[in-house]
């Protein structure tokens, strides 16, 4: 074994508790183990635990981390910073905090390797070419912001893999990834695991990325492993619940987020960590189950495997929805736009008819997201004509055209002012377009919270305090109290574990039913599936494919959305597998 981890335990500090406890596994060269469990399950605290490092306010209280025959977590401090890149090395989620925007690529591919620069040189061309990336002097010129977002990441790896580690550990290094870069950066990082007999932790909450390049899975819940093994034949009721969230791009199914939410630091971990949200929980998991083989073959903590086994939960599959013949509320004829003089959107044309949910998808720099900003009327430089419900926009609109048209950015931040709470955030909007004020708004208010079920008591909160879903949440009823007649959701989902985005997903499923239409933008096929009853494709600010959600996605015609269908992961099918 190359990589071997016992007993890893990190503590917070001001309350005593455990943020992850007694976890370990061994792990061979060339392997890949993935980590997976929702937001606050442990997952990146145990991934910089793995290099000796905790955050501000947590220790690493102990375990031992042992690679190449070293225990990491043993080592003095001055040992332990040199150990950092020579023995394992770190690529984090945003390749932003790993690259100097001011540096050159070149110093920073070699800044860390103790060589002479043309033999560092040579190293890092060789790898930037091992990460499909051009190894030329003018490549290695450019600044970081003249990368795109996947050549970031690969040039992160690279950085990460140049001083020659056994172990490299990559926090959610595809998350916000079109699914080609993606699939890009995925075969780059088993390629170097195999050519250079590497070791590789790769930590998401995307089940289906995590099944295509792992080997082995680890699934963390309340700081603890509560399955290892295979998510093909998954075994413990937390990882088959997460299985059951997961949308597919080849059937359209019901969605089942898991009630309730994952424990916090101070929860009470004496019993079985899952038993609060487990329907199968029963009085014998108030004592702590420990982690041993199952008959599936995987090691599961779960007193009960046997019943859960007996009980699979089947996908329900929702028909898509019959072509709609009733009067489009919204028609594009022939939009351009473009930045500073540069065209990137061409003669783009489609319609949404009332209550239909069209996906626009595409790539990177596809001209989404300037497509969704000019029919909001965020954006100046473009000529066309856009009609919606009868009438003809223009570049500036009035109050109610701002009001019916709404926009869900990607980042909630973008609708929600850190500044406010809650409620006053949703009331700002209320009293503007409405002149509501007082015990009526506050009424409208708590209605929205309660449609996208925000319980009334986190009304008094601030964005800060909330978890990202329950943001992106408050960010829709933000939208929803406006009463809007088109909804446009620009990536809302990307960065959600996949409870939560089930939950959003089963939620603007249930608007849909109102008859509300929507714009959904997103580069995920299988909550297009989801979700979407009609597809537009985009590929370099042109529309290349257009038609039914079942159409474009089971019998794509053009090449660009065939590639695109080619490049999308889908996670097992462990309801063959339930017994």
């Amino acid at each position: 074994m190359e990589v071997e981890v016992s007993g890893v335990t990190v503590r917070a500090d001001a309350t005593g508790h455990d943020i992850v406890r007694d976890i370990g596994f061994e792990l061979a060269r060339g392997s890949v183990l993935g980590v997976v469990g929702e937001s606050g399950s442990g997952k990146s605290t145990l991934a910089l635990a793995l290099l000796g490092f905790a955050r501000k306010g947590a220790t690493i209280t102990g375990g031992r981390v042992v690679v190449d025959d070293v225990d990491l977590l043993a080592l003095p401090e001055k040992e332990l910073r040199r150990a950092r890149g020579s023995r394992v090395a770190y690529v984090p989620q945003d390749p932003a905090t790993a690259l100097n925007p001011s540096l050159s690529l070149a110093t920073q591919l070699t800044e860390g390797l103790r060589l002479p620069r043309r033999e560092a040189l040579a190293r890092v061309r060789s790898l930037l070419e091992a990460v499909g990336l051009p190894g030329d002097d003018a490549f290695l010129r450019r600044r970081p912001r003249q990368l795109s977002g996947g050549q970031q990441q690969r040039v992160a790896i690279a950085m990460a893999v140049a001083p020659g580690p056994r172990l490299i550990v990559l926090d959610e290094p595809t998350t916000g990834l079109d699914v080609s870069t993606q699939a890009r950066v995925l075969e780059v990082v088993r390629e170097l695991c195999r050519s250079r007999d590497l070791a590789a932790i790769y930590v998401s909450h995307d089940l289906a990325v995590v099944a295509e390049v792992a080997d082995r899975v680890l699934v963390v819940y309340g700081g603890e492993v509560v399955e290892h093994g295979s998510l093909a034949r998954a075994a413990h009721p937390y990882t088959r619940a997460l299985l059951a969230a997961v949308p597919s791009s080849t059937h359209r199914h019901r969605l089942v987020p898991i009630p309730g939410r994952a424990p916090g630091i101070g929860a009470d971990r004496s019993g079985c960590v899952f038993a609060p949200r487990c329907a199968h929980a029963a009085e014998e998991c108030s004592s702590r189950p420990p982690l041993v083989e199952v008959p599936s073959g995987t090691l599961a903590r779960c007193w009960r495997t046997a019943e859960v086994a007996r009980s699979p939960r089947p996908a329900v599959v929702v028909d898509a929805a019959p072509p709609f013949s009733g009067d489009e509320i919204l028609t594009v004829s022939g939009l351009n736009a473009g930045y500073g003089g540069r065209q990137t959107l061409f003669e783009v044309s489609f319609g949404l008819a009332r209550g239909e949910c069209l996906a626009l998808v595409g790539e990177s720099g596809s001209g989404k997201t300037t497509m969704s900003r000019c029919l909001v009327g965020l954006h100046e430089e473009q000529e066309g004509k856009i009609v919606f419900d009868g009438q003809v926009l223009a570049p500036r609109r009035d109050k109610d055209l701002r009001r019916e048209l709404q926009y869900v950015f990607q980042n909630p931040y973008g609708s929600l002012s850190p500044q406010r709470t809650v409620e006053s955030s949703l009331l700002v909007p209320l009293r503007h377009y409405f002149g509501l004020k007082g015990t009526e708004a506050r009424r409208r208010a708590h209605e929205a919270l309660d449609r996208v079920e925000i319980p009334t008591h986190l009304a008094n909160r601030y964005p800060a305090e909330l978890s990202g879903g329950q943001r992106q949440r408050v960010a829709i009823a933000r939208a929803l109290v406006c009463r809007p007649k088109l909804l446009i959701c620009d990536e809302i989902t990307s960065a959600l574990d996949v409870s939560v985005q089930a939950a959003v997903v089963e939620l603007l499923r249930s608007l849909l039913a109102e008859g509300l239409s929507m714009i959904f933008v997103t580069h995920d096929l299988a909550v297009v599936r989801s979700i979407a009853d009609t597809v537009t494709v985009l590929n370099q600010g042109r529309v290349v494919e257009k038609g039914t959600a079942d159409a474009v996605l089971s019998s794509p015609t053009h090449p660009y959305t065939r590639s695109l269908v080619a490049a999308t992961l889908d996670v097992p099918d462990t309801f063959e597998h339930a017994g």
